[in-house]
């Protein structure tokens, strides 16, 4: 039986500009949740993208639906692929790395491997994955479902969620709480540039940190 809902209502476009400003490790620092499991990663260095979660389920060997999916795909979506645990079978390889890249897709995010990675280079398509696998997926109709909630990576995907992807991992934001993590990273990256110059004009990590006001305030005395 196959599933498909409506597409997601793309977010504004001012938001996806400013996530493009984060470091998903800058979020990290103060929020512990929403992050895809590490062991997805990008198969391209240096990529950084934010869009709109549209999501798609296709259990075992059967990728009939992400093949319609790529009908149905719209420039600035970031396609969130659950792969309901099978670690085997390549669902993305160099004919649907071409489809999503002329479709304006911003990225892929698997919860399994990808094939054909010269493809993806080659085209410049973003991807996330666990990793290469030579087998894969057929068309087999079976079933599948698309826009319906995910589990990617060990964390719930909506459609419509806000994605934001670079080398370091791929995290999931609430488009309501989205707009503040943004604007809260970006001032952690600014206060960091400033850092960077106090550590240029002679000063010490620990005393601007304040681990040494803490080291030194709790030394056992001899």
């Amino acid at each position: 039986m196959f599933v498909v809902k409506p597409m997601p209502r793309h977010l504004p476009a001012d938001l996806i500009a400013l996530l493009e400003q984060c470091e998903t490790a800058t979020i990290g620092h103060f929020l512990h949740s929403g992050f895809v499991d590490r062991e997805i990663r990008s198969v391209l260095p240096n990529k950084r993208v934010a869009g709109t979660a549209v999501t798609i389920r296709i259990p075992h060997a059967d990728s009939t639906a992400l093949h319609y999916l790529t009908k149905l795909v719209r420039p600035g979506d970031v396609v969130m692929i659950d792969r309901c645990g099978d670690d085997k079978h390549a669902c993305w390889g160099g004919v649907i790395t071409h489809c999503m890249k002329m479709a304006g897709v911003k990225a892929g995010v698997i919860d399994g491997p990808a094939t054909d990675f010269s493809e993806i280079v080659k085209t410049d398509m973003p991807v996330w994955c666990r990793g290469p696998s030579p087998i894969t997926t057929k068309i087999l109709g079976t079933e599948g479902a698309i826009n319906v909630p995910v589990s990617v990576g060990g964390q719930t995907v909506e459609p419509g969620d806000a994605v934001l992807c670079d080398e370091s991992g791929v995290i999931v934001l609430k488009p309501g709480d989205a707009e503040a993590h943004a604007r809260r990273a970006i001032g952690m990256q600014e206060r960091e540039l400033v850092t960077l110059e106090r550590l240029r004009n002679g000063e010490k990590l620990p005393d601007i940190s304040g681990a040494t006001a803490h080291v030194e305030g709790k030394l056992v005395k001899n």
